[in-house]
């Protein structure tokens, strides 16, 4: 979910956080004729999860023309055979932040919400007095200088003790509530997790209604999720599921997929979905089903920034979305990763074409996220056909 995999401890088991951006993806292969072919993609998916370390499985949707080509290597399940499926749950992790953007977009849309509303005024009693002059636009693109709570002690030691157990939003800024800012807010990018739980709190408090409710009426409905849920308390996956794993050079690897209750990631990253649906999804924020044409483009208002675990291409940060430049054009979504799975999603500008990657691995690192990244600049140049 772009939580900082540090802080998890998996005992006995070393689990790498992403590392800064990395070069643009290059030597991305195409056909004679000049055109990126699917089989590239498939080429570079195998490899991939044939490199030591690498995931257990992986799938990757292309969808073009009103039509979803499928791509797929290794396993949804290390102890069974059969590749990951297109509806196949899994934890989209961070992407869940573009879910929280599309609610809070639309309730500005309706009135209900101000992109420079601050937390003070939204939140009056609940949050840090130091916290109050943060807006919502700040929250959405990460120039808050909220501290990030998946780097608190409070939040190691739920991981320690009680992974599987609920916590609260409340809770959850617990942690971080005797913390001040880490820097003036819109002075700088700095990815917090924290950020999309206070925006979810907000969402609330405007509207009157739980923070799941929102997501279904306005998010997983219009866009016809059925696949989509925004679980808290259940911390198993829906069937079928792609399992998530932790995997080390030379071990068995160790079935994280419930490992941790997803009540702990709420608003910033707690959402069970299938790959499908995720390309579902993220055509329907860029083709402005959620909210209209003036809140699409504060949201596609870019600043110099990444998501986590950075994405192809060159990075830059709007309001709840990334747009990523590669050699073959731009499509803009989101990254994340949560304890045994790496997702994307993106779409290009219209909405009409997306692509999704999804790793049931622990958010790579090193060789296998340069492998990552070129193996996503190069399904975009198949997406557009470059």
């Amino acid at each position: 979910m772009g939580w900082s995999i540090r802080a998890w401890p998996f005992a006995g088991l070393a689990l790498i956080a992403a590392v800064g951006t990395l070069l643009l993806a290059s030597g991305v292969g195409a056909a004679p004729g000049g055109r990126t072919t699917d089989q590239t993609v498939q080429h570079l998916l195998d490899r991939l999860v044939g490199t030591p370390g690498g995931p257990i499985g992986a799938i990757v949707t292309l969808y073009r023309h009103g039509r979803t080509t499928v791509l797929r290597a290794g396993r949804a399940d290390a102890a069974a055979p059969g590749p990951p499926r297109r509806r196949d749950h899994m934890r989209i992790a961070s992407i869940s932040k573009a879910f929280t953007g599309a609610v809070a977009l639309h309730l500005v849309q309706k009135g209900r919400l101000d992109l420079d509303d601050t937390i003070g005024r939204r939140l009056p009693g609940v949050m840090p007095r130091a916290w109050s002059m943060v807006t919502v636009r700040e929250m959405l693109n990460h120039t808050s200088g909220l501290p990030d709570y998946t780097q608190s002690n409070g939040f190691r030691m739920q991981a320690r003790t009680h992974p599987r157990g609920y916590v609260s939003p409340i809770q959850i800024i617990g942690w971080v509530h005797k913390e001040g800012l880490r820097f003036t807010p819109g002075s700088r990018y700095e990815y917090s997790n924290t950020d999309n739980i206070v925006v979810g709190l907000i969402a609330q408090r405007v509207s009157g209604r739980p923070f799941g409710q929102l997501l279904s009426t306005l998010v997983f409905r219009p866009a016809g999720l059925r696949q989509t849920a925004f679980p808290t308390r259940r911390v198993s996956l829906p069937t079928p599921y792609m399992h998530g794993y932790a995997v080390e050079p030379g071990k068995p690897p160790q079935d994280v997929t419930t490992f941790l209750s997803p009540s702990g990631a709420w608003a910033s990253g707690a959402i069970v979905s299938t790959p499908v649906d995720l390309g579902a999804f993220i055509r329907a924020d860029l083709g402005g089903r959620f909210f209209g044409s003036a809140q699409r483009r504060e949201q596609l208002r870019f600043i110099s920034g990444a998501s986590s675990p950075p994405g192809p291409g060159r990075n830059a940060a709007g309001l709840a979305i990334f747009r990523y430049q590669t050699p073959c054009g731009t499509v803009y979504g989101h990254t994340g990763n949560f304890p045994g799975y790496v997702q994307w999603a993106a779409a290009t500008p219209d909405g009409r074409r997306s692509v999704t990657t999804s790793l049931n691995i622990a958010a790579p690192a090193g060789v296998l996220l340069q492998q990552l990244r070129s193996l996503q600049a190069t399904a975009v140049c198949a997406l557009l056909g470059r």
